[in-house]
């Protein structure tokens, strides 16, 4: 890879809210490993932790490659991301399971797609750290398994995908609004310029989230869930 600080500045956001991101999943899967209710789950769920952290690293490496302080580009994310964990705090070991896959695979399919409308190094490297490690079969296999021996458990665990969506929705509209020039590569995509206000770098990031339902369904029912 290139070294040199001239990077795009929304890329710089891009990676910064990424690499926070992925310290977070870090935090929240190490914790599901620990309640897991037996060793195999607690050791899966520990190894898809540790590849968050290389995840992490591997973003880190790449902003100081920039010229960019990791932490430096992390920092306008903090709040955001903080604010949506704490709305949406999981009651249960399976509330916390579908929050890791139905939020954290919405806000990735968000990132893929502005990473898309990077350069393609950057396009690359946020696919390498986005790829899947095993967490999606985890996490589908164990919910789908306690629904149907609690088939209750279907109806709260979909309310509670749709609120995630739904606030998901709501944190991506809140950074389109504090970091304009992150939002301002959707907006360079869906106007043909780069010079957009800042209403429709919102709207392009509606739109944005609107056209990834069909991932999201497909994750949904691989839990046993309904949209």
């Amino acid at each position: 890879m290139t070294k040199g600080p001239s990077a795009d500045p929304g890329v710089i956001d891009l990676l910064g809210l990424l690499a926070y991101a992925e310290l977070g999943s870090f935090f929240r899967l190490a914790d599901d490993a620990g309640l897991a209710p037996s060793l195999r789950g607690k050791g899966q769920l520990a190894a898809l932790a540790a590849a968050e952290q290389a995840h992490y690293q591997t973003l880190r490496d790449r902003l100081e490659e920039l010229g960019v302080v990791p932490e430096e580009a992390m920092e306008p994310f903090v709040a955001p991301l903080d604010a949506w964990h704490e709305r949406t705090e999981a009651q249960s070991w399976l509330e916390s399971l579908v929050k890791t896959y139905v939020g954290d695979g919405i806000a990735g399919d968000f990132y893929r797609k502005v990473a898309a409308l990077a350069d393609e190094e950057t396009a690359a490297l946020v696919e390498g750290v986005l790829a899947e490690t095993g967490r999606a079969e985890f996490v589908s296999g164990a919910v789908r398994a306690a629904v149907a021996e609690d088939p209750k458990l279907a109806g709260r665990l979909s309310l509670w995908a749709r609120r995630l969506v739904g606030e998901a929705l709501s944190q991506a509209q809140h950074v389109a609004v504090a970091r304009p020039r992150l939002a301002a590569l959707l907006a360079e995509d869906a106007q043909g310029s780069s010079d957009a206000t800042a209403l429709g770098d919102l709207a392009a990031v509606s739109r944005m989230f609107a056209s990834l339902t069909d991932r999201h369904k497909a994750r949904l029912d691989a839990m046993g869930l309904s949209a």
